[in-house]
């Protein structure tokens, strides 16, 4: 059996991104055979994918692809925000979008089955996005993605956490504008009447649990329920907020989109892991379970 050299294991990690340990363990099974040692390898770290697939991912990146009047918006969730940061986890999402956008899957199961090739994973994008969980070490899940085609598009990204697309017609400035103030005020919907009835249906309930607290009359109380409400309306809905740019700070979305002769049809907001329950972790007993594995094998 040939020897296996520090240079050897280096070479192999540097193919795999694999721990050390792993990387000396697969060479010494494969006899000292690179090629076979990488296969070795990529059937371990398919199964560490398998292990991985409960653990939750709260943490990630929003990429955008857009190019003309097709574009689309990805969500692509990591375990920690250290993950979110490395370069084949971004490459990965980066693909993602690209792939929406050409070839307008149905869901997220469609997506998964289109070509994809990277870090000598392949070749469709499950393939690559289990061989990068078991490269890197967590869990990673195509969460949503929303693609537009057909009409004007803007879109803002604030570093990787937060993506906009607007749909327009008009000011392609204006409507990059408003991505922006999407992006900072984050409205429910373009409009009031838009605004998801369940929102509606909770604040209400709010407001009349504080304005019976108040002991005035009923047609009092249904007053001041409504005027909250309507208040609430307004402050959620894009075209009724105050525009992030106005100079008088009062000039509202729909202001400023009139005086631009621009009207926005739609708009896509996503940020990184926003209704995901993160789990609150026990450090503690995270490295009991850990020793106790090591132990075990």
């Amino acid at each position: 059996m040939p020897a296996i050299t520090a240079s050897m294991v280096a070479e192999l990690r540097a193919k795999t991104d694999a721990p050390m340990m792993e990387c000396k363990k697969a060479l010494t099974e494969a006899d000292g055979d690179m090629a076979r040692a990488e296969e070795i390898l990529r059937v371990k770290l398919g199964s560490k994918a398998g292990k991985a697939a409960a653990r939750i991912t709260a943490e990630g990146v929003v990429a955008a692809s857009v190019d003309g009047a097709t574009g689309a918006l990805v969500e692509v969730n990591c375990e920690t925000d250290f993950v979110s940061k490395n370069e084949s986890f971004l490459a990965f999402a980066k693909a993602c979008a690209e792939l929406v956008a050409r070839h307008a899957p149905a869901d997220v199961a469609a997506l998964s089955t289109l070509p994809l090739a990277q870090d000598s994973f392949g070749p469709t994008v499950e393939d690559v996005r289990k061989g990068l969980i078991g490269k890197i070490g967590e869990n990673m899940t195509i969460r949503r993605f929303r693609r537009y085609a057909g009409g004007a598009l803007a879109h803002y990204l604030h570093g990787t956490r937060i993506g906009v697309i607007v749909e327009f017609d008009g000011d392609a400035v204006a409507a990059k504008d408003v991505a922006m103030h999407v992006a900072a005020m984050k409205p429910a919907a373009l409009s009031a009447a838009e605004v998801p009835a369940e929102l509606v249906d909770k604040e209400r309930k709010i407001a009349a649990e504080k304005a019976a607290e108040s002991g005035k009359p009923a047609e009092i109380v249904a007053k001041m329920v409504e005027g909250s409400v309507q208040k609430f309306l307004k402050e959620v809905s894009l075209l009724d907020q105050v525009f992030v740019k106005a100079t008088d700070g009062k000039q509202t979305v729909g202001q400023m989109l009139k005086d631009k002769k621009t009207t926005v049809n739609g708009f896509t907001l996503y940020v990184v892991g926003e209704g995901i329950e993160r789990k609150a972790d026990d450090f503690a007993a995270e490295v009991a379970a850990q020793v106790a594995a090591a132990k075990s094998q």
